[in-house]
């Protein structure tokens, strides 16, 4: 009877713990499924950018370094994506994302800034659609990166709390980084007025 009972213990906590090392796996997988959805948005935010150049470049003869600061800024922000992307539980991954991204924002907010002295290019089609599109990827960022950084806080309690703490070391669960939002300025995109 004592053998019985001893096997019916080691068996709920063999199916315990099997239950807490699949529920850190399904946590740490939603927050690498959530990192997913910054990257389309990322993607898409550096496919824009290309399009944008390319329609302001007839107005803009005279800023190429300005432009071609927006292009540097784009690459950089790839490769920052690239690496995250591949790794997106490393943080300094995760940092160099952060960085060119900021980056990017303000060649961005520069490109936008002396775009303000060319009227002719505030009523241009294209470029306001770009702009459009642009500022709605923006706001599907944002909202990417939120649900990213609450998939990483609900992986990270469970990597840290009793007793997803005991597993979590043992079977190597590293806590996640959430990712940083740039300062509010450099991710917000300007708009053209039409004013």
């Amino acid at each position: 009877m004592k053998l019985l009972l001893l096997l019916a213990a080691l068996v709920a906590i063999g199916l315990f713990a099997i239950s807490l090392y699949n529920a850190l796996v399904t946590a740490r997988n939603a927050y690498r499924n959530a990192f997913a959805q910054i990257d389309v948005q990322l993607t898409r935010r550096h496919d824009l950018i290309p399009n944008l150049v390319e329609a302001v470049k007839g107005y803009l003869q005279h800023e190429r370094e300005t432009l071609q600061a927006v292009m540097v800024a784009r690459q950089q922000a790839q490769s920052g994506l690239h690496q995250a992307k591949t790794r997106p539980e490393d943080p300094a991954a995760l940092h160099a994302l952060e960085q060119g991204e900021q980056g990017l924002g303000f060649a961005l907010g520069r490109l936008f800034a002396v775009s303000e002295a060319y009227p002719e290019l505030k009523a241009n089609e294209t470029v306001i659609q770009l702009m459009e599109e642009l500022s709605s990827t923006e706001n599907r960022l944002a909202y990417a990166r939120q649900a990213h950084n609450d998939a990483v806080m609900d992986y990270n309690n469970r990597c840290e709390t009793f007793p997803g703490s005991l597993l979590a070391s043992r079977f190597g669960f590293r806590l996640a980084q959430p990712l940083a939002l740039p300062d509010g300025a450099a991710r917000q995109v300007p708009r053209i007025s039409l004013s």
